[in-house]
């Protein structure tokens, strides 16, 4: 056996352990189009979110139909407030999760929409007014043009540590369902005439269930988010997970190194007890269900904190889901 081929066998491992410990860095500018530090983290307002309680839809309003949208898991509504005011409304169950993952998205440091819960609400639609609900309110701002998608596999912040924060906390909220087609690029004029854009992972809704490999998961199940696995070890210096809902996305599964699990888990640990609780009742969960659903989220960080490179068996690729 040609005695070069251990050698050349190490030294790929270390040139893979490397590569992810070292991830490349963007200017400051370029990086807060995608994630910002969120030094506040501890003081944000998760009940309201990023567009704060100014924002919120009234809820004793009444909602014009301009568009129906019943294709997907979830029916969608375009509609237009007693102010004029235009709001995508997502129906259906995915209402609160998409409003809990949407908030903890956002205390993360990535760009969130302004999106709220109602649990009714009056629609008019040819005249006649119904009730409606529960519905995800997602404010469309008259300044903000969406650009269209951007690309998991292709983006200016590819292999840096935020990205790879991004896809940890999907695994941490379940959110299985990971495609391109949930992206969104968004250009907002500014009050003095600029432009800002924001990458923005979107239509969070498949969260907080049990994931699967092809076949879609489940979401707001408790049960099932309860029971699942989080991390099965470490493998060449890649954490590897019992999260199976990356199958249009297969390349994310081994983007994570221990250092970008841990730099995730610390940020979410900054959060208060208060703040877990007001994310949920954003959703309109009861505390009796929030507290099950934070004390697994809980159960996550720890579990991710304690992750060491050489603290953790090396699992082989055949378990790979």
């Amino acid at each position: 056996m040609d005695r070069r081929l251990p050698l050349l066998a190490v030294s790929l491992v270390l040139m893979t352990a490397c590569s992810l410990n070292n991830r490349p860095t963007l200017s400051p500018t370029k990086m807060a189009e995608f994630w910002q530090e969120p030094h506040d983290a501890a003081q944000r307002d998760l009940l309201n979110g990023p567009g704060g309680a100014a924002l919120a839809p009234n809820p004793k309003a009444t909602f014009t139909l301009l568009k129906a949208d019943p294709t997907g898991f979830s029916p969608g509504l375009d509609v237009k407030d007693d102010h004029g005011q235009e709001w995508s409304i997502k129906l259906g169950p995915e209402a609160r999760t998409e409003v809990v993952a949407s908030r903890i998205v956002w205390a993360m440091g990535y760009h969130q929409p302004s999106v709220y819960y109602l649990p009714h609400f009056a629609l008019r639609e040819n005249g006649s007014v119904k009730t409606e609900g529960p519905g995800r309110f997602r404010l469309k701002p008259s300044k903000q043009k969406n650009l269209g998608v951007w690309s998991w596999r292709k983006n200016p912040f590819l292999d840096t540590q935020p990205f790879a924060g991004l896809f940890v906390l999907m695994t941490v909220l379940n959110n299985w369902d990971i495609k391109t087609a949930q992206n969104a690029v968004y250009r907002t004029l500014t009050d003095g005439g600029g432009q800002q854009h924001q990458y923005v992972v979107k239509d969070l809704g498949a969260s907080f269930g049990k994931t699967n490999w092809w076949l879609p998961g489940t979401r707001d199940d408790i049960e099932g988010f309860e029971q699942e696995p989080f991390i099965r070890g470490v493998s060449g210096n890649r954490v590897k997970f019992y999260f199976q809902g990356a199958w249009q996305e297969p390349q994310l599964l081994d983007s994570v190194a221990p250092n970008d699990l841990r730099w995730m888990c610390e940020r979410l640990a900054r959060l208060t007890s208060g703040q877990w609780l007001d994310a949920f009742r954003a959703g309109g969960y009861t505390d009796a269900e929030a507290d099950r659903f934070i004390r697994r989220i809980q159960q996550k960080i720890d579990e991710g904190l304690r992750i060491r490179s050489s603290s953790v068996p090396r699992v082989a690729l055949r378990n790979k889901p």
